[in-house]
């Protein structure tokens, strides 16, 4: 009776921690051997996680998909086998010990993590990438201080390793006013949905046309940032430029919580400073424009999306969704909930 009693309180707990990694009930389940115990390396955390991160999106395209693809004209170039978005990612962690067959982008947009190739560990920060080759065993994971926030890919295909090339090392990709971070993550998101909405052969033809866009903007930064360049546009004076180069900043910045000081800095200007040309200019001050613009995504993903409020609020960067729907009724005079479900038009 006890023995199955104990059985019992380990499956309940082994399924709450699949839904919710809570670090107590994770440890319980390692220490019951429930759980796959961690390796004794310096950069380990106790606790190691693949999945279920809170506000996390995910697919796996089938295999009868990508065994079609690989025979396909197109897909067959390349094609994406598993699509992913982990936001505030604590204790993630993955190791392959075998070749895993598919490369591995993972772009971290915000805090750090590590990966491991071969016997070269690598650090990353905040607006790097890498792709991890197809042919080599390696492991990856979050920083246990500053846990990173990632968009991932995995891909194949013939054009594959030309992609890939040389891009095993850290990348950074650093803010600028023509930097169209934006851009690349709007890419990405329209990937994402085309996916999600289904397999037809269309969908895959074109989530597949735009992940070589994607790509392209990752191997030819420069090229992907002069191409959005605007030449029709009129000289700034230094305000007018210094409160554009900041609202740029800030719509690329949008999955994190940036501070008035860091939007000066950026700038160029000291805080007061910047804080006065800004409402000045702008009629409002720096960081309520800052919840603004985010306020302005949550609606286009309340429209667009099927998208839960958590994961909206942990996709604008809030960790706390009750303090985003505490914003957003006060900046939209609804609920999230409620402007889901209002009639517009």
């Amino acid at each position: 009776m006890g023995n199955n009693a104990t059985h019992t309180t380990k499956q309940m707990l082994t399924a709450h921690a699949n839904k919710c990694p809570c670090p107590l009930i994770l440890l319980y389940l390692y220490i019951a051997g429930r759980y796959p115990a961690p390796m004794s390396t310096k950069h380990s955390a106790m606790i190691r996680i693949k999945e279920g991160f809170r506000g996390q999106r995910s697919l796996v395209i089938p295999k009868m998909i990508t065994d079609m693809l690989e025979r396909d004209s197109l897909g067959a170039a390349l094609h994406i086998t598993d699509i992913g978005y982990y936001p505030t990612a604590r204790h993630h962690f993955r190791e392959r010990r075998e070749a895993p067959g598919q490369f591995v982008l993972i772009y971290c947009v915000e805090g750090r993590g590590w990966y491991r190739l071969g016997d070269t560990r690598y650090d990353v920060g905040d607006g790097q990438f890498f792709i991890l080759p197809h042919d080599r065993p390696h492991a990856y994971g979050s920083d246990d201080r500053c846990p990173w926030t990632i968009y991932w890919i995995h891909f194949n295909g013939t054009l594959a390793p030309q992609y890939a090339a040389g891009m095993h090392t850290p990348h950074l990709i650093a803010p600028a006013s023509n930097s169209r971070i934006s851009d690349r993550t709007a890419l990405f998101e329209e990937i994402y949905f085309t996916l999600k909405a289904g397999y037809s052969i269309e969908n895959l033809h074109y989530a597949l046309s735009l992940f070589h866009h994607y790509l392209g903007s990752l191997r030819y930064i420069r090229q992907f940032r002069l191409a959005g360049a605007s030449s029709s546009e009129t000289s700034p004076t230094a305000t007018e430029a210094a409160c554009r180069s900041a609202i740029k900043f800030m719509k690329e910045n949008l999955e994190r919580r940036i501070s008035l000081a860091q939007i000066a800095q950026f700038t160029g200007y000291t805080p007061n400073h910047f804080s006065t040309i800004f409402k000045r200019s702008v009629g409002h001050a720096p960081i309520s424009y800052f919840n603004l613009i985010k306020m302005q995504a949550a609606c286009q993903m309340l429209d667009s999306t099927d998208m839960s409020i958590n994961q909206i609020a942990a996709k604008l960067g809030f960790d706390d969704t009750y303090y985003f729907s505490r914003l957003f009724t006060k900046i939209m005079g609804m609920p999230p909930t409620a402007y889901r479900t209002a009639d517009r038009g």
